[in-house]
């Protein structure tokens, strides 16, 4: 499988295949346009997948704020319109990207809209907790490596492989998502997605949870949700329990539901098994 990097406005993408039947994927919270490489190398003939490093991650990092969900959604309907992909093509999107591929699908039409263990809004926070504590409690390692430096390419890879959704479930794949996301001068490594991106995003999540519920409605597209039955440290419980989708799934009845087994928040899209599961959501 090809793979072309590009620059669209000084934005990061990666165009996996030289299929004419388009799929645009925007990444997580804190992660890169890598997080879809298992899934852009597994697509059938006839398929190109572009990737998009979002505004403040990856290679995109030195784009200015503000950040925001929306900006977001805006970034990536202006790269689908310059790559070609029109009202055939397919949006998808991981985790906090699923959420920016719903505020796309809401503006234009898209042939089908696939959410990757994300999507459908949280929960109100407890009375008192404000968003930048449920970013944090929710992210955990994902900032804790954000704020530190690493030596070598190595040991940032180490800190990768000691994380529990990867633990016995490491592959090449992976470790080309953590080697890409590496910039500055050797002995002083850092990650390239910016806290602050992180940070203002996840306030637009919690605060933002009608707009995101509203775009839900207004998509016109077959809407198909694939959830991870287990979480971003591998817990036993997802990101998006039943208790929170049951009512979306009522509330939506073109909304498909699918629990995707023995995976969790990131090997959903890692693990090749459950990648091929994506892959077929994305393409059948």
């Amino acid at each position: 499988m090809t793979v072309e990097f590009a620059e669209v406005d000084g934005q990061r993408i990666a165009t996996f295949g030289k299929g004419p039947r388009k799929i645009v994927a925007a990444h997580g919270i804190s992660a890169s346009l890598m997080a879809w490489a298992t899934v852009g190398r597994r697509l059938p003939d006839g398929w190109s997948l572009v990737a998009i490093d979002l505004r403040g991650r990856g290679h995109s990092d030195s784009l200015p704020g503000p950040y925001g969900l929306d900006r977001h959604a805006e970034d990536v309907l202006r790269i689908a319109e310059r790559v070609g992909a029109g009202p055939g093509a397919v949006l998808t999107g991981h985790s906090m990207g699923a959420y920016v591929a719903v505020l796309a699908a809401a503006q234009r039409e898209f042939a089908k809209v696939v959410l990757v263990d994300g999507g459908i809004p949280f929960a109100p926070l407890p009375e008192g907790q404000d968003p930048d504590t449920a970013t944090r409690a929710l992210l955990g390692p994902a900032l804790e490596r954000l704020r530190q430096t690493y030596a070598s390419p190595e040991e940032y890879v180490e800190f990768f492989k000691a994380h529990p959704a990867f633990a016995g479930k490491w592959t090449d794949d992976v470790e080309a998502y953590a080697r890409y996301d590496l910039t500055g001068p050797e002995g002083a490594l850092r990650p390239r997605a910016v806290g602050e991106a992180v940070l203002e995003d996840g306030r637009w999540l919690h605060a933002e949870r009608d707009r995101i519920a509203a775009a839900l409605e207004r998509i016109s597209a077959p809407l198909t949700l694939l959830r991870a039955p287990r979480g971003l440290l591998d817990q036993p419980v997802g990101m998006l329990p039943d208790d929170l989708v049951r009512p979306w799934i009522e509330r939506l009845p073109k909304l498909r539901d699918e629990v995707v087994p023995d995976c969790n928040h990131y090997t959903i899209l890692f693990d090749e098994r459950c990648a091929d599961i994506v892959v077929e959501r994305l393409t059948s």
